[in-house]
């Protein structure tokens, strides 16, 4: 078959509609893959996106691949698919065009002075391509029918625990408002500043929750009025996804996060989901400790790269001991300093 590739306009609404219709239609596809998170990402964090298309002679869609362009003044230009998504790649109806998107790919990285292409997740796209498979792992499984087969389904010592978090003096809210907005940005910001990371930008979360409309929002843990908890997530053909959450200082005593996802759990039964996407965490981590002690088993993310000739792996993974230094003297930065610095670099992370 002859494919033709193009990378297409966004912005016009008739192929936004007739590219989700597709997406949506691929059992491989994750909401990284649909046009609007392309559009978020772009919107939110000022990166350039590039949606490449494969088309058969009859017009019919046989792959895409979601491109963002990043541009950093500290960990320079790369190509990403899909940008601050933790999937992506290619996604194909049609093998004939892997290979075909993967080379179009790797073209528009270089004519982008990009010296490297990521690729998290899709079919391998070649000999040229290096594979990893044992950075990440993601944890999905079914949602039980209820609460209390839900309980059940978490393993024995975390479930005790899940129980306290239960009886303590906590409520939850749903919602994406301004006011939502605002307690998210609160709680997440000062979670990842405790991790040593920069917190992404407002406009950011802004722009998911209006790109994805109903099919996203908040939802808050309060104690006596404050939250302690958020976590922003998607929902999409019967999976929550939990995208970015965390806990307050206090969050821990209070068993904040724990209440936080069981209570997702069940939000997101009363809107038909059927599954929990926990999302990735890299191998040996609290993180993903934390996701097995819920009774999610662990599968390895396979991702692929490709890197100019002479060029360094592009690698900003905070495991990395060249990063040590920078991310203990973050963590001891005041919680106002973080925010205001922090979505400057972060928009570079990509």
């Amino acid at each position: 078959m002859t494919l033709t590739l193009r990378t297409t306009d966004l912005s016009d609404l008739r192929e936004q509609a007739r590219l989700r219709a597709w997406v949506d239609a691929q059992p491989e596809a994750t909401p990284f893959h649909l046009p609007e998170w392309s559009i978020a990402v772009a919107r939110g964090c000022r990166q350039k996106g590039h949606y490449l298309v494969a088309e058969a002679g009859d017009g019919s869609i046989g792959g895409v691949l979601p491109l963002t362009e990043i541009a950093s003044p500290l960990f320079g230009r790369a190509l990403v698919s899909a940008g601050f998504g933790v999937g992506g790649g290619i996604l194909a109806s049609d093998s004939a065009a892997v290979a075909p998107l993967a080379e179009a790919g790797w073209d528009l990285a270089q004519r982008l002075r990009c010296p490297s292409l990521d690729l998290r997740g899709g079919p391998n796209p070649g000999a040229d391509w290096h594979c990893d498979d044992s950075t990440y792992v993601g944890f999905v499984r079914p949602l039980a029918g209820d609460d209390e087969a839900e309980l059940l389904a978490v393993p024995r010592k975390q479930r005790a625990e899940l129980r306290k978090a239960l009886a303590a003096d906590l409520t939850v809210e749903t919602g994406s408002d301004r006011a939502a907005r605002a307690a998210h940005r609160a709680v997440y910001g000062a979670s990842v500043r405790n991790l040593g990371t920069p917190v992404f930008p407002a406009s950011l979360f802004a722009a998911v929750l209006e790109a994805f409309g109903p099919e996203a929002d908040i939802l808050t843990v309060r104690h006596q009025g404050t939250p302690v908890a958020s976590v922003l997530s998607l929902y999409w053909r019967g999976t929550v996804y939990p995208y970015w959450g965390g806990g307050a200082e206090a969050a821990r005593g209070l068993r904040a996060n724990d209440r936080m996802y069981f209570a997702l759990m069940g939000h997101a039964r009363g809107r038909g989901c059927t599954r929990f996407d926990f999302g990735r965490s890299k191998v040996g981590t609290g993180a993903a400790a934390f996701k097995k002690n819920w009774g999610f088993t662990p599968e390895p993310l396979v991702y692929f790269s490709r890197h100019a000739e002479g060029a360094a792996p592009r690698s900003i993974n905070p495991l990395n001991p060249k990063y040590r230094l920078q991310i203990a003297a973050w963590k001891r930065l005041p919680l106002w300093a973080a925010n205001r610095v922090g979505p400057w670099i972060s928009r570079g992370l990509g």
